[in-house]
């Protein structure tokens, strides 16, 4: 039958931008087969230079995969793309959605699918791009343990290390939480970094002093090179994580915590994107702690 499922079917792909892409090039080099959709048709191209399958459209990635793997920029997408395969659902399907996102609706969103039989894990990934194809990301799950368990073939080669947080939405948490510690890692990083150029240090001897020094974290070697370079071709967007700061500010606000050093994180954050900087990298925070975003909005 034309509608029919092999019996071995590909690993569905829905939006191959960055992570995506990464997403993609670890699932080939681990023997998987690919089936992309994206609305750009240059990033198909790109998948099937890889080794992987494109999709004439997005029906076909839920008629034809078992377990299709989504990596959206929110949870607006998200529900987009299972509206357009709504017809196409059935019992015993998987969604594996590494979009950083509301947890509310990562719940709301399991329970929905439940009803049909097909099974929703939160799969939030903590790392940039460049980590995930490194094989350095960490893959947090929230949802039904025995379909984590069942999947743990793919969470393992998206990332170094899977773990299972819970209930369907604790992966959307856990991720929000791991980001506002690496995301003041960085804003940090940038404000010394910036202040050591601005007092007369010389900016690599301050990056290597740091290394070696109590102050180190993991964003050192992922930003610090980065910054003192200003290369802020795309990684990790900063207005990516503008999205995940509002969030983290919104679910803190609502456990009943301040949220201080979030809600200044997400101040300096705002003033990168007003000055054009939110289709950049992350690292391109250290622009306003250098007084440069400031400057870049004067007429």
């Amino acid at each position: 039958m034309s509608n029919s499922v092999p019996l071995v079917s590909p690993i569905g792909l829905v939006g191959i931008g960055l992570m995506g892409s990464a997403f993609a090039a670890r699932l080939l080099r681990g023997g998987f087969a690919v089936l992309g959709s994206d609305l750009e048709s240059a990033r198909l191209a790109d998948l099937v230079a890889e080794g992987g399958e494109a999709a004439p459209t997005i029906a076909d990635v839920w008629r034809r995969c078992e377990r299709i793997v989504l990596s959206l920029p929110s949870h607006r997408e998200v529900g987009h793309v299972l509206a357009a395969g709504a017809q196409f659902l059935r019992p015993g399907q998987v969604v594996i959605d590494t979009t950083t996102g509301d947890p509310e609706h990562s719940e709301a969103r399991a329970a929905e699918l439940s009803a049909r039989g097909v099974i929703y894990l939160d799969a939030t990934v903590s790392g940039s791009s460049a980590l995930v194809r490194s094989g350095d990301a960490v893959i947090m799950v929230g949802g039904d343990a025995a379909a984590f368990a069942a999947c743990r073939d793919v969470l393992d080669r998206l990332g170094c290390a899977a773990f299972h947080t819970g209930t369907s939405g604790s992966g959307a948490k856990m991720k929000l939480v791991t980001n506002l510690v690496l995301g003041l890692n960085r804003a940090a990083l940038a404000e010394g970094l910036a202040l050591g150029e601005a007092i007369g240090l010389d900016p690599a001897l301050t990056l290597a002093v740091m290394r070696r020094s109590p102050a180190y974290s993991r964003a050192m070697d992922a930003k610090g090179e980065k910054m003192l370079a200003s290369d802020f071709a795309p990684e990790a967007r900063l207005a990516q994580h503008l999205k995940d700061v509002r969030l983290m500010i919104a679910i803190g606000t609502q456990a009943g915590l301040p949220m201080a050093l979030s809600e200044a994180h997400g101040a300096v954050l705002e003033q990168a994107e007003a000055a054009g900087l939110g289709a950049l990298d992350n690292s391109a925070i250290i622009q306003v702690m250098r007084g440069l975003a400031a400057k870049a909005e004067r007429p």
